[in-house]
């Protein structure tokens, strides 16, 4: 059998970007062979990516792409923290923020089959798998395309905020960008908050005030009472500007003579439930594979 050396290594990992480990594997399996190596090494990440791809994807980042009245925000997810800092992945979601706002796709399917690279995003996807190691997945995107204006706000690499809007002075759309980051609005109005949010402050309201022993009526008072609270809470035209405290978004937006027509926000694994892993069983099992093996 030929001798496996370091160069040889390095050098099949130049041609592939694979693992240092998963490089001299493939050169053992083919006899130092490097063409033959190359061929295992795409069928070995081509199985990692399928093996991946039932692992919950709850991390990730979320990127954007302006240009002129154009904007996207999407959200590209993986499995750990570790990779949200890695460079090939931060520069993969973002390509996909050009892309999608260049290539207008229609949905993430027909985003996935869109060329990129020497490839479809969906290869370049499942070779990003196998060079790191960790499933990915594409949850989700916005584009916008307007007359009017369009910014975005990245805070660190977790949550992503787009806003179309209309302004003399392009920071008044920074400053409502960064306002949405922080204070997380559902809607622009409160007239737009979704029935079934409304419906579960209702009940949560009905419940509390059925508690204080007043009369039906003052009972009915206090709940819508709570209701419209919320509702100024989580619309952000109603919400008290984080810039100035004495001022409502909207009253904001009037003063200097500006409007937002709409808002996309991001934040990486929203409503995704993350795997509890219980370390010590899974030590456990891999010491019985072991033994097994």
């Amino acid at each position: 059998m030929a001798a496996i050396t370091a160069a040889m290594v390095g050098e099949l990992r130049a041609k592939t970007d694979a693992p240092m480990m998963e490089c001299k594997k493939a050169l053992t399996e083919a006899e130092g062979n490097m063409e033959r190596a190359e061929e295992i090494l795409r069928v070995k990440l081509g199985s990692k990516a399928s093996k991946a791809a039932s692992r919950v994807t709850a991390e990730g980042v979320v990127a954007s792409f302006i240009s002129g009245g154009v904007g996207s925000l999407i959200e590209v997810n993986c499995e750990t923290d570790f990779v949200t800092k890695n460079d090939d992945f931060i520069a993969f979601a973002n390509k996909l923020a050009k892309l999608i706002a260049e290539g207008n796709p229609a949905d993430v399917a027909a985003l996935s089959a869109m060329s990129l690279d020497d490839g479809t995003v969906e290869s370049v996807r499942a070779a990003l798998i196998g060079k790191i190691g960790e499933n990915m997945s594409i949850r989700r995107f916005q584009r916008f395309e307007t007359a009017q204006k369009v910014t975005s706000y990245l805070h660190g690499t977790r949550i992503g905020v787009v806003v179309e809007f209309n302004a003399a002075d392009d920071q008044v759309g920074k400053d409502v960008a960064m306002h949405i980051a922080a204070m997380k609005p559902v809607s622009l109005s409160s007239d737009q908050v979704p029935a079934d949010l409304i419906e579960k402050e209702r009940s949560v309201a009905s419940q509390k005030a059925a508690e204080s022993g007043k009369p039906a009526d003052i009972v009915s008072k206090m709940v819508e009472g709570s209701v419209q609270k919320f509702l100024k809470e989580v619309s952000l035209l109603n919400q008290t500007f984080v810039k100035n405290d004495k001022q409502t978004v909207e009253q904001m937006l009037a003063a200097a003579g500006a409007s937002v027509k709409a808002f996309t926000m991001f934040v990486v694994g929203e409503g995704i439930e993350k795997k509890q892993d219980d370390f010590a069983a899974e030590v456990a099992a891999q010491v019985a594979a072991a033994k097994q093996a």
